[in-house]
């Protein structure tokens, strides 16, 4: 194996996705010599194959439930219909866009963009293309993929993932969706929008199960007003072929037929054959196991992002990327808090959160200690104007900081910013009530919360 010439690097990057890129960015930034190794495209799951391009089809999907009920707003507007072609000319268009701009971002820092299939060679080196990348310190970027379960096979034609889901050349007449988490939900509300009859089916209570209950609740109500069907508390047991489609049979004997079945139960870690283990590294379940810092048990070793045991979000790729760049440049960056990072589901209507739940907050404090507020969206005028309903949810320690936000309506996932700065400063709800909010904008539905949590209500009761 030849040494890519005389060079050791100060940080060799195995994948180029949110954590991967923006650990070059950074690291490049503060001084420090990096290759950047990437097998597929250069931005990774979120920018090809995950956030970017599955919020363009729900923005299509909006456009299109927009044209249904034009006659609700005295516009004279007809749906007629989807053209697939175009969505993904949309779609696509968007991502390239991006894409491009990502290529020119890196080119500019300098970094040694390497494109082919990495491997871990030695505790600080990476083999590519019949070459050695050698580092005083590596990082581990590889990322995840779907996964299936056992005896279910993705085979891409009937029964597929979201990678396959994003590409399809149709919009199925019907649809069964393997798992009420982000990915089948936001896949459900596209698909219903765009004229597809959809059933979800989730093993466990609740649609969206690590969210507040509340929220799960008003998800559940507002996707049944909208005619999306669900099984809840049954697990998957089998799927097979039929003449025309796919029929999936539940634990408790029921049955579902639809064209297609996206199985969308998460992400797996890629960490099997790239010498991960023979390098030493400590993996459980797939997942590399990290301290506090994303360094593990190898010291020349780190990993980020979808690798590893923590929220998979582009933007904690991206806070991950970047702390360790800032440790190995010899800053002092400060732990990520996990609880503090905003989480958006962009379905219709959105869920959006920072914090933790009111069942964890109870757990974490005393059920004594805990205090909820709950403000319906009916009194806000901007989301009257837009016709959406919901709720925003406040969860406060007695006397103390609010520890939980928890948003569900349309567009409210751009709230969450705010949110996670109430959060993140343990702001106290008469903090927050006395700054001014616009009027008449969603983000006022979030001081208003905050003025009846303070106990000085005003468009809502006591």
């Amino acid at each position: 194996m030849a040494n890519d010439a005389s060079t050791v690097f100060d940080l060799v990057i195995l994948g180029g996705g949110s954590g991967g890129y923006a650990a070059a960015l950074r690291a490049s930034q503060l001084g420090l010599d990096v290759a950047l190794i990437e097998k597929n495209k250069l931005g990774g799951t979120c920018l090809h194959q995950g956030c970017i391009p599955t919020k363009a089809l729900l923005h299509a999907g909006e456009i299109a439930d927009a044209a249904r009920e034009g006659a609700e707003f005295g516009v004279r507007s007809t749906f007629d219909g989807i053209d697939i072609a175009g969505v993904h000319k949309y779609k696509d268009g968007v991502v390239s866009g991006l894409y491009k701009g990502l290529q020119g971002l890196v080119a500019s820092r300098k970094i040694t963009y390497v494109e082919g299939e990495g491997r871990l060679s030695s505790p600080t080196s990476v083999d590519v293309n019949g070459q050695r990348y050698n580092g005083r310190h590596v990082l581990l970027a590889t990322g995840s993929v779907p996964r299936s379960l056992p005896g279910l096979t993705i085979d891409g034609d009937r029964i597929i993932s979201s990678d396959h889901a994003l590409v399809l050349d149709r919009v199925p007449k019907s649809a069964i969706v393997l798992g009420g988490g982000v990915i089948g939900v936001e896949f459900a509300s596209v698909w219903k929008s765009f004229g597809a009859e959809v059933t979800i089916v989730e093993g466990l209570p609740h649609l969206v199960p690590v969210e507040d209950e509340n929220s799960s609740k008003l998800l559940e109500r507002a996707f049944r007003k909208r005619g999306i069907t669900f099984s809840l508390g049954s697990f998957f047991q089998g799927a097979e072929y039929t003449d025309d489609g796919v029929r999936v049979t539940l634990d408790n004997g029921k049955t579902f037929e639809a064209e297609v079945l996206l199985v969308a139960i998460g992400r797996g870690p890629v960490s099997q054959g790239l010498g991960y283990e023979e390098a030493g590294v400590a993996t459980e379940r797939g997942f590399v196991q990290v301290d506090e810092y994303c360094q593990t048990n190898v010291p020349t070793i780190s990993a980020v992002g979808d690798l590893i045991p923590t929220l998979q979000l582009a933007h904690v790729g991206f806070a991950e990327g970047i702390l360790v760049a800032e440790r190995l440049a010899g800053l002092s960056p400060v732990p990520i808090d996990y609880d503090g990072v905003p989480r958006v589901t962009y379905c219709h209507p959105e869920v959006a959160s920072v914090g933790v739940t009111e069942a964890r907050a109870k757990e974490l404090y005393g059920a004594d200690q805990v205090v909820t507020l709950k403000y319906n969206l009916g009194g806000n005028g901007k989301s009257k104007i837009l016709k959406t309903a919901g709720e925003i949810k406040l969860v406060q320690v007695r006397d103390g900081a609010v520890v939980g936000v928890h948003m569900v309506g349309d567009r409210l996932g751009e709230q969450v910013g705010e949110a996670q700065l109430i959060y993140n400063w343990e702001a106290l709800p008469a903090e927050v009530a006395q700054l001014i909010h616009a009027h008449p904008t969603q983000n006022e539905a979030l001081g208003e919360a905050h003025l009846a949590l303070a106990g000085k209500p005003l468009h809502s009761h006591d």
